[in-house]
């Protein structure tokens, strides 16, 4: 019996010790690994979550180095670098834990299982830290991130208008090119914007958001400058047909203005002095010549307009005016020394009067509230009635330097007026 008992106790026995330890053993072992292995999941989950922040802070790291070159761009940049090395670091860490222990292992026993959460744990620990650093960091550039997107925001609508205005310009081309005008020189300005219209669509991200604003609004005012100017030339070629027609017939008509100098020069040598009319000998002939030379530089400036050559037209046409204008005065000049002449021959006393009216006048104002004259002023007025008494004196002989007596009473009355003009500047007058 005890043997049977002691057999059956010991078969029975022995089943039920072996049995309850072999449970109690693998309940530890496995609650070990279960833990071990939530520890990894909730590191692999903290790797996760770290590694999704960075990449989305990269993006946002990037438009702020596209747009914004300023101090604080730049150490926002440098900050994210070495955010990335810390990144790296507390990966580099999180790798190893996982890859030293084998979870799944069969043998895993209860020491390993610790060991392994233990290490994920501090893995883990050290993402969510520098997670947490990231987040800060992310939010300390929400200021700089806003400017970047605004200013990037930009970009596309400042594209499109620069790509519109070449559109424009193009149409506008084709346009006058349809009422037979080449408009060379505007075709050749449109296709020099083909090299940075490729650079405006290669985008902000290889030339940067400033650089790709001030390319996309140097295109647009080019271009809007290429399509006015296209719009404007039938006006253009009209208005330069008007010109020539009416500096044809100007220089007709001074042509024939300076064939009446001979005339005018006749009467001047028959009744005044040679000092009265010298200056004006060589008036019929340069006038002459002048007027040849403008209607040759017009002849050029038609020739140029036929060939749309706008701006060499353009720069003849105020060759052809300049050339006129100086034969204008020249040709003026002569009738108006014949009159001038003949008016002071008449009767010389206007001029004098008209001058001593004006010293006249500078004295009073000179004596204004003053018992004594300011030398300043006195002494030219002085001068000035000394002047113009000589030049009275001079008109002697049968034919007195009448020229000369006027020029001589002009420059006395402008002296004067600059005495005039220095009191009541002094004085404040206005």
């Amino acid at each position: 019996m005890e043997r049977g008992r002691r057999g059956r106790v010991d078969a029975y026995g022995s089943g039920i010790v072996t049995t309850a330890s072999r449970r109690w053993f693998g309940g530890r072992d496995e609650s070990r690994r279960a833990d071990a292995q939530a520890a990894k999941d909730a590191a692999a989950a903290a790797f996760y979550e770290l590694d999704t922040a960075q990449r989305d802070l990269r993006i946002s790291i990037e438009t702020i180095a596209a747009v914004d070159g300023s101090p604080a761009g730049r150490q926002a940049v440098e900050g994210f670098g070495a955010l990335g090395r810390r990144i790296d670091e507390v990966s580099h860490t999180y790798i190893e834990a996982v890859d030293a222990h084998d979870l799944d292992r069969v043998d895993l026993d209860a020491g390993t299982a610790g060991r392994a959460k233990q290490q994920l744990d501090r893995a883990r620990d050290e993402l969510v830290r520098v997670k947490g650093e990231l987040d800060r960091f992310a939010e300390g550039l929400r200021p700089l991130l806003d400017r970047a997107e605004s200013q990037l925001a930009q970009v596309a609508p400042a594209r499109e208008r620069a790509r519109a205005g070449l559109l424009a310009a193009s149409d506008a081309l084709d346009a006058v090119r349809v009422q037979g005008m080449r408009a060379d020189d505007l075709a050749a300005r449109l296709a020099a914007l083909g090299p940075e219209l490729t650079k405006l669509t290669q985008g902000a991200g290889q030339h940067g958001v400033p650089e790709t604003l001030q390319r996309a609004d140097r295109i647009l005012r080019e271009a809007e400058g290429i399509r006015a100017e296209a719009e404007r030339l039938p006006e253009r070629a009209a208005e330069m047909d008007r010109r020539m027609v009416s500096l044809r017939t100007r220089a007709q008509a001074l042509r024939n203005r300076a064939e009446r100098v001979d005339p005018v020069l006749s009467e001047l040598r028959r009744r005044f002095s040679a000092a009265c009319w010298q200056d004006l000998q060589p008036v019929p002939e340069q006038a002459a010549r002048d007027v040849g030379q403008a209607e040759e530089r017009l002849r050029e400036a038609g020739k140029a307009r036929e060939e749309q050559r706008w701006a060499d037209a353009t720069a003849l046409f105020g060759t052809v005016r300049a050339l006129l204008d100086a034969v204008d005065g020249a040709v003026s000049e002569a009738q108006d020394r014949l009159e001038r002449l003949e008016a002071v021959a008449r009767d010389p006393e206007v001029e004098v009067s008209r001058t001593r009216f004006a010293i006249r006048d500078a004295q009073r104002l000179a004596m204004d509230g003053r018992t004594v004259p300011d030398p300043r002023h006195a002494r030219p007025l002085d001068d000035a009635v000394a002047r113009l008494d000589r030049a009275v004196a001079g008109l002697t002989g049968r034919h007195p330097d009448y020229w000369q007596f006027l020029k001589e009473l002009e420059d006395v009355r402008g002296r004067v007026g600059r005495v005039v003009g220095d009191i009541r500047a002094q004085r404040g007058i206005g």
